[in-house]
């Protein structure tokens, strides 16, 4: 009569650690889906931050690029009226536009760095969660 009962109370303890460990799976799963919903809508933010953005620097651009034709033909001139060619003095106004627009692009290509586009929230919460996951199983 003691085995019957120990084998009883085995298979008590075996379905009781399944079903903790199915509870624990399905908890699992609804922790996931929710970091990936958590991820779409970070990664949706950051794309919506670019797009607007881009659009600000498009507009900036077309309405800058005006000025500094101006600009340069200002300064083409005063180089002019002080006595240099006109040649020298376009291609001395090219070459000053050209170091001012490498730096600008410069400037914009490091602004755009992945690292600053990394969805920070959701890897951490992702680390977190693995941890959890982790300690779970044990």
């Amino acid at each position: 009569m003691s085995i019957e009962r120990d084998i009883k109370t085995s298979q008590g303890e075996f379905r009781a650690i399944s079903t903790l460990l199915g509870d624990a799976l399905s908890q699992f799963a609804k922790l996931f889906q929710n970091e990936m919903d958590l991820a779409k809508a970070e990664l949706g933010e950051k794309l919506q931050k670019i797009g607007g953005a881009l659009g600000l620097i498009v507009g900036g651009a077309a309405l800058v690029i005006p000025a500094i034709i101006m600009a340069l033909f200002a300064l083409s001139a005063a180089l002019i009226s002080a006595g240099w060619s006109p040649a020298v003095s376009y291609l001395t106004s090219a070459i000053i536009a050209g170091v001012i627009a490498a730096v600008l692009f410069a400037i914009g290509v490091n602004r755009l760095d992945a690292r600053q586009l990394t969805p920070r929230e959701t890897i951490s919460q992702l680390e977190k969660d693995k941890d959890t996951v982790k300690g779970m199983v044990r």
